[in-house]
C-alpha cells in the first residue's frame, strides 16, 4: 500500500495508540472529581497541557483542548465574533479557507447580522497583505487566514498580516494552522496571533483531538454550555486519553519535523519535477511558496474521482479536494479562486506525504500515473 493522503489524516504513531490505551485504562476518572482518582486525572491533564504549551511556545493557560480543527475553528471565529459584537460586526477572511472556516463565516452572515469580506487570492493561492489592510474598517473585529492551504499547500504571509493587524488593537487575528503544524514553523507570539487552531490527526495523533490557542486576555463566547472546563471556554468532560495522546503525537511529530523537513521538501520538488515531464499534467502547487508535504496537479480531461479510483485499484491512495468537502462537490473551489479554468479544477489530484516517506515511491507513482492517463484517455475517446 502507498498512502499519499496525509493531508486528510495521518496514520497514528504506535506510541500514541499505546499512550491512549494506558491512560484510558488506568486514568478513567473525571478530572473534575474531587476524590484522589479525579485528582490524578486532573494532574495528567495539566501535564498534557504543559507539554503542548511548551511545544507551541505559549503559556499553559492559553491551551484549550477541543475535538479537532473544526471545533477549534468554530469556537475561535464564532466565539470571537459574539464576544466582540459590541465593538463591530465586520469580519475578514479569504476565499480559499477550509470549509469549517468558510461555513462558520457564512452562518454568522446569514443568521447573526455580521458582514464578511472574502479576500481573493492570486494565481498561486496567496492572499495580498495590502488587500487585507485595504478592507479593514473601523468596525472590523476579526481577521481569519489559514497558514497553509489544505489543497494546494500555499503558505500565507501570516507574520506580515500579523504586523498589519498589530496597528489595529480592536481586531483579533485567527489562524487555521491545521495543515502547517509540524511541517511549516509558525511562532504564534511573533506573528501576533490571538487564536490558532490545530488538529491531532494531522500529525499522527488520533481523530477527535485538537487544540485552540487563545492568547491571554482574549474573550470568547463559549459555543457549548455546561460546566467550567477548559478555562470556561469549552464545557464538557475532557477526553483525558485523547489529550494526553495528542501531546505525545505533537512531541514526536515536532521532533520528526525538525529532522526531516528539508528532506520532505526535496521529495516534493522531485515529484513536481517528474510530473512536469508528463505533457497531460498541469501543476497547481507553487514549489517555491508551498508547504513541503503537498503536491496538487490536474490531468484535464480526466475527472479527479476517476483518477483517484484508478490509483486505488493499484493500491495507491490520494485525494481530490479537502476531505471535508470531496463527497459534496467535485470541482475545487480553491483552484477556481486561483483563476484556474473549470476543467483543471474538475480534475485536480492532491498528493500529500508524511515524514517517513522518501523519494523511493516517486518512480512507481509516476509509472502508475502515466499508465492511468493512457488507459483512461483511451476509454474516454472510445
Amino acid at each position: 500500500m502507498l498512502y499519499l493522503d496525509n493531508s486528510a489524516t495521518t496514520m497514528p504513531f504506535k506510541e500514541v495508540i499505546s499512550t491512549y490505551g494506558v491512560v484510558a485504562e488506568k486514568y478513567f476518572a473525571n478530572p473534575s472529581s474531587l476524590h484522589r482518582l479525579g485528582g490524578e486525572a486532573e494532574h495528567l491533564l495539566n501535564e498534557a497541557r504543559r507539554q503542548v504549551s511548551e511545544l507551541l511556545q505559549t503559556e499553559q493557560n492559553e491551551i484549550i483542548f477541543t475535538s479537532g480543527g473544526t471545533e477549534s475553528n468554530n469556537l475561535a471565529i464564532k466565539g470571537a465574533a459574539f464576544a466582540n459584537k459590541h465593538r463591530g460586526n465586520h469580519l475578514i477572511t479569504s476565499e480559499i479557507e477550509h470549509p469549517s472556516v468558510l461555513e462558520a463565516f457564512k452562518q454568522l452572515e446569514q443568521f447573526h447580522g455580521f458582514t464578511v469580506t472574502y479576500i481573493p487570492v492570486n494565481e498561486e493561492g496567496a492572499v495580498s497583505v495590502k488587500k487585507i489592510e485595504k478592507e479593514i474598517r473601523p468596525d472590523t473585529i476579526l481577521v481569519s487566514i489559514m497558514h497553509v492551504n489544505n489543497e494546494v499547500g500555499t503558505i500565507q504571509p501570516i507574520e506580515e498580516i500579523g504586523e498589519i493587524i498589530k496597528k489595529y488593537p480592536q481586531i483579533l487575528f485567527h489562524v487555521d494552522h491545521v495543515q502547517g503544524i509540524t511541517k511549516v514553523p509558525l511562532e504564534f507570539k511573533k506573528a501576533n496571533i490571538d487564536l490558532c487552531s490545530i488538529s491531532g490527526h494531522k500529525f499522527h495523533g488520533l481523530n477527535g483531538t485538537g487544540v485552540l490557542f487563545v492568547k491571554k486576555g482574549v474573550k470568547l463566547i463559549p459555543l457549548l454550555s455546561g460546566g467550567q472546563q477548559e478555562m470556561m471556554f469549552r464545557s464538557g468532560t475532557e477526553s483525558l486519553a485523547g489529550n494526553v495522546s495528542l501531546a505525545k503525537a505533537l512531541r514526536l511529530a515536532t521532533e520528526l519535523g525538525a529532522k526531516h523537513r528539508a528532506r520532505l521538501k526535496d521529495v516534493q520538488l522531485k515529484l513536481i519535477k517528474e510530473l512536469q515531464k508528463i505533457p497531460e499534467v498541469v501543476i497547481n502547487t507553487n514549489e517555491h511558496h508551498s508547504a513541503p508535504h503537498i503536491v496538487n496537479f490536474s490531468v484535464p480531461g480526466i475527472k479527479s474521482e476517476v483518477l483517484v479510483h484508478y490509483f486505488e485499484e493499484q493500491n495507491i491512495f490520494v485525494s481530490t479536494t479537502s476531505a471535508c468537502s470531496s463527497k459534496r462537490k467535485n470541482v475545487s473551489q480553491v483552484l477556481l479562486a486561483m483563476n484556474k479554468d473549470e476543467q483543471i479544477a474538475n480534475s485536480s489530484i492532491r498528493v500529500s506525504f508524511s515524514f517517513e516517506q522518501d523519494e523511493q515511491f516517486i518512480f512507481h507513482f509516476i509509472t502508475v500515473l502515466k499508465d492511468g492517463i493512457l488507459k483512461l484517455m483511451k476509454v474516454m475517446r472510445s
